[in-house]
């Protein structure tokens, strides 16, 4: 199998490049509106949106900051095929402004926006990333009434393009072969995701030149994508993320045996995503012998309540919990070439050999 990985160094508010109704799966972290890191990024779109925050008129900039968000959007709902999904992972933010200290919901504007654009959307699962900082209280500490809440979450807003179900041939091997185990279902599509740990945001540069990358990233960890990617999608889908950052979701794809499609404004990220890709096969191994590992070891667990497992897996002799998961197949990346931001990698077949016994 080979999958190929596209960057395009451009804003995605144009995505011309792509074709209408030709992407599967869309998973992004935007700049968030009103974190204050990202207030240069949205001023360099819009001129007003500097004026107003020296105004500080924080509702206006608030508003404008989603309108440049929006134009994103719309071009989301024009190159996801009608059926496909897109996954938003939003913060909203807390700010002052002048005199007044609030609340800026970004998932509200977000998902207003998907609902505007004959999108359906759907169960979203609150990304739970708590802090022991003894000091993250806000206000004035232990005396009432003026304090405020901790944010400690964030949300991964899922939305339907069209008011239908993907359509898949029937029977389809790749399909089937996609599976993820009964227990990750049980896990994954669970409304709360608390076993994700947030990533260091600080980024370095180590080029000479004038694409100089931000001091900060709105990076996810890699398990966040890679969990998407395979709820979500099947092998040799097509996967975007219209704001790349560090090239998170391009890696999950290519873990995943994925195609995948990034667009960027700042291209000094490409270097940090080449050191990241130059571990992938080694990381590939990894996460697919944790996965089958933790499978066995619940099979083992699983066994000691139940008389009987019905079903073996084809392609690798174990057990598992329901006849949807006996072809279910993993892929190992073999080789990987570049050229002009595009990567054509090559995937075969993952061989596992059990360190736990089941019987």
């Amino acid at each position: 199998m080979k999958t190929n990985h596209t960057i395009f160094f451009k804003n995605s508010s144009d995505m011309s490049e792509l074709q209408s109704n030709s992407i599967d799966l869309m998973i992004t972290s935007p700049p968030y509106p009103m974190i204050e890191m990202w207030d240069s990024l949205f001023a360099s779109l819009n001129d007003d949106i500097k004026r107003v925050l020296e105004e500080d008129d924080g509702k206006r900039a608030y508003n404008l900051m989603h309108k440049e968000l929006d134009k994103v959007w719309s071009e989301v709902g024009r190159v996801l095929k009608f059926g496909g999904i897109a996954c938003v992972n939003i913060g909203d933010a807390t700010r002052r402004i002048g005199k007044n200290f609030q609340l800026y919901p970004n998932h509200v504007k977000v998902s207003a926006s998907f609902q505007g654009k004959d999108f359906i959307e759907l169960p979203y699962i609150l990304w739970r990333k708590p802090t022991n900082s003894p000091n993250k209280f806000l206000g004035s500490g232990m005396l009432p009434p003026n304090a405020y809440v901790t944010l400690e979450h964030e949300y991964i807003l899922i939305f339907r393009k069209g008011n239908i179900k993907r359509k898949l041939p029937p029977k389809s091997e790749n399909r089937y072969n996609s599976a993820f185990f009964w227990e990750e279902r049980n896990h994954w599509f669970s409304d709360v995701w608390e076993d994700i740990k947030g990533v260091s945001q600080n980024l370095v540069s180590n080029t000479n030149d004038n694409n100089q990358i931000r001091k900060r990233s709105a990076a996810f960890p890699l398990e966040l994508p890679y969990r998407l990617v395979n709820m979500f999608s099947l092998y040799e889908d097509k996967i975007l993320d219209p704001f790349w950052g560090t090239g998170t979701t391009s890696l999950a794809a290519m873990i995943s045996s994925r195609n995948s499609i990034g667009f960027e404004i700042n291209s000094g990220f490409m270097n940090v995503f080449r050191r990241n890709l130059s571990k992938i096969q080694q990381l590939n191994k990894e996460i697919n012998k944790r996965r089958l590992n933790q499978h066995l070891d619940f099979i083992i667990k699983y066994k000691k309540n139940t008389k009987n497992i019905k079903y073996t897996a084809n392609n690798y002799k174990f057990p598992v919990i329901t006849k949807q998961e006996v072809d279910i197949l993993f892929y190992i990346i073999k080789e990987c070439r570049e050229k002009e931001n595009k990567f054509t990698l090559d995937h075969q077949k993952f061989e596992f050999e059990s360190e736990v016994k089941t019987d």
